[in-house]
């Protein structure tokens, strides 16, 4: 992969600084833009904080500093661009909104993505005229610490310019996995909620408290996840045996096709989560930042480990 490439991110908060620092230490050349002043200002200093985090030097910072520029539109941030990246809030005519305006700026052979959790990408990128060269790149939150990133492909993505995006993301250092069909919530998040709908489930029918729940995936299979996929699992233990638990437990697995009703009586009382002091769980009121340091340290020393394992 070419270095020195030109990357507009178009979103300066914690998605997009994210995705521009994480370019910018590949040695990428990052145009970033933000609608609000002083969101866009704060983006170089969010970035030394969360390069400081991952243990950057201080001429690590620096130099990836230099690589970063502030945009005050789309325009000049996507003039030049190799590859545009998307990072706005989840909303879809602010989405297309945004495309419309760099499709019309962009150069012809720029590969647009969007990043977004749940958006149907063939939504968000079916108004535009260079529909080939669209595409989904669902970053996970913290996205400069989690490596995976979906690649959505739509019925119209030219396959060349997905595995083009696929090499770009490898080389700075992700772990791209392609999604060949767009499909709502695409791959991790299908799995993320189908988890966390049975979790609510069982909280709500009175089989044990929501902190049973996060102590029980947190001590048993939530450690091996990092190293053993579920169907890597499926096929440690035998697929008989497999078929054999879901022939016990499938038909007693809560297949609700809309959100719990708990939620909206935790929500209608006030518990909207860490943040209020309650959602699903009570909260002490340092809790929030006490839980984003720990998950930070925790992917930190993760990483450490299983890049030590790989070069061992």
């Amino acid at each position: 992969m070419v270095k020195n490439q030109q990357i507009a991110v178009i979103g300066g908060g914690l998605m997009g600084h994210g995705i521009a620092l994480t370019f910018a230490r590949a040695g990428h050349y990052v145009t970033i833009t933000d609608p609000v002043a002083d969101v866009l200002a704060s983006v170089p200093q969010r970035v030394s904080d969360s390069l400081r985090l991952l243990g950057a030097s201080d001429p690590d910072v620096a130099k990836a500093l230099k690589r970063i520029e502030l945009c005050n539109g789309i325009a000049s941030a996507v003039q030049n661009a190799s590859f545009v990246f998307e990072a706005a809030p989840e909303k879809l005519a602010l989405k297309q909104s945004i495309f419309a305006e760099v499709e019309a700026h962009a150069p012809a052979t720029a590969i647009l993505a969007s990043n977004t959790s749940v958006i149907p990408i063939t939504q968000i990128m079916g108004a535009l005229t260079t529909r080939h060269r669209a595409l989904g790149t669902h970053w996970w939150n913290p996205p400069h610490m989690i490596p995976l990133v979906e690649v959505i492909k739509t019925e119209w993505t030219d396959g060349d310019l997905a595995d083009t995006m696929v090499d770009l993301l490898a080389d700075a250092g992700k772990t791209p996995v392609l999604v060949e069909k767009d499909v709502p919530g695409f791959i991790g998040n299908r799995l993320q909620h189908a988890l966390w709908r049975e979790a609510i489930s069982l909280v709500e029918n009175g089989v044990c408290t929501a902190q049973a729940v996060d102590d029980v995936v947190k001590a048993s299979f939530g450690r091996r996840m990092a190293v053993l996929g579920p169907l890597e699992n499926a096929d440690l233990v035998g697929l008989e045996l497999t078929q054999d638990i879901h022939r016990q437990v499938l038909f007693d697995l809560d297949t609700s096709d809309a959100p719990s009703p708990l939620l909206q009586r935790m929500l209608d009382d006030g518990r909207s989560g860490m943040a209020a002091g309650a959602g699903l769980r009570d909260w002490n009121s340092d809790d929030l930042d006490k839980t984003k340091a720990r998950i930070a340290r925790h992917l930190n020393d993760l990483d450490a480990i299983l890049t030590h394992r790989e070069t061992t």
